[in-house]
């Protein structure tokens, strides 16, 4: 029993819809395999279904105007079968959230330190003065400064990147398995993404947490993945390990991102080569391949026929008729993202 327990996934989620409305089709039939002590990053342009997918493990995206298909497995739990008491039991406890924008995620009139004092008594059957200890512990280690004078501070009272870091304590107060980062570090100065980034690389490591990790930051995902998962127009595109996603290329979307990247490889007074056009409306999906009318690539059968998962190496797929042409038309850049990479 407890060998089938060490092998089931973290998260393991299959043929994923939301369908906002009944007619946007924010995701559009993802699967996605999260292991224990992993960290996968889901990156992508605004409105690729990233952060919908992220809020669909939680079941956090509005119900009534929600359709959801598919099925969502968190540490070996049916999240689409599980009454509200259950879900509420799951929140915070098997599975947490670090929410793009602490200050409208945090209470405004709770101290932050009632605030995570009281997640971790809605869980557990634990005195105030304990899970005050525990607060503390907490606070001390996302190293915030001053952290016993810190839990009584209401949150507009601290700086961006102090919130960020009560928001990943209030996130860790209950001991989940599983972390989902939607872009926490998006809000904040370079300094502090960097900051932010390596401490949440530090604490999955430390407390052997499986993490998905949303942004649409190459760099961050690099800096923070095992494995990276590329989303277009709510699928999928491509996936595999982080090194061989940026280095080996073979969806034009990923290879189109990689190019629109700047950094300090990119020669000065050249120009980046960004991908053309928009994405398409969610609500009037075109034929094909969602990304044909924006691909350097594309032909005829790429606007009529949605093209299948390819295998392109062994754990690394790519949903894209031409991925022997796409990954060839990369070389000429690789030399300048391999500083992406390292």
């Amino acid at each position: 029993m407890s060998s089938g327990l060490a092998k089931e996934p973290a998260v393991a989620i299959r043929g994923l819809r939301v369908v906002f409305g009944g007619v946007v089709e924010a995701v559009d039939g993802v699967d996605l395999t999260l292991e224990r002590g992993q960290a996968v990053a889901l990156i992508g342009e605004s409105g690729s279904g990233k952060s919908v997918t992220l809020r669909a493990i939680m079941r956090l995206n509005p119900e009534r105007k929600t359709r959801i298909e598919g099925e969502i497995l968190v540490s070996g739990h049916d999240v689409m079968r599980l009454s509200p008491k259950a879900l509420r039991a799951l929140r915070g406890r098997a599975v947490a959230m670090i929410f793009q924008e602490p200050l409208l995620a945090l209470d405004p009139v709770y101290t932050v330190g009632k605030q995570i004092t009281e997640a971790i008594r809605q869980h557990e059957t634990i005195g105030a003065e304990a899970a005050r200890r525990r607060a503390l512990e907490l606070f001390e280690r996302v190293r915030i400064p001053s952290p016993e004078r810190r839990l009584d501070a209401y949150p507009h009272e601290m700086s961006g990147g102090m919130r960020q870091r009560a928001m990943i304590a209030l996130a860790l107060a209950c001991r989940p398995q599983v972390l989902l980062a939607d872009e926490p570090t998006t809000a904040l100065d370079a300094t502090v993404q960097i900051q932010i980034l390596l401490l949440l690389r530090e604490l999955q490591a430390e407390l052997g947490l499986s993490t998905l990790f949303v942004t649409h930051d190459l760099g961050a995902a690099v800096e923070v993945a095992d494995r990276i998962a590329v989303m277009y127009a709510g699928r999928i595109v491509e996936e595999g390990s982080a090194r061989d996603v940026v280095l080996n290329p073979h969806h034009p979307y990923t290879i189109g991102l990689l190019r629109s990247r700047a950094d300090g490889a990119l020669a000065k007074g050249s120009r980046l080569k960004t991908i053309p056009g928009s994405p398409p409306d969610l609500a009037n999906r075109p034929p094909g391949c969602p990304f044909a009318p924006r691909c350097f690539l594309a032909e005829e059968r790429c606007h009529v026929d949605a093209p299948p998962d390819v295998a392109v190496a062994p754990g690394h797929r790519a949903a894209c008729w031409r991925t022997d042409t796409a990954q060839a038309a990369f070389q000429g850049d690789r030399a300048r993202v391999l500083e992406v990479a390292h």
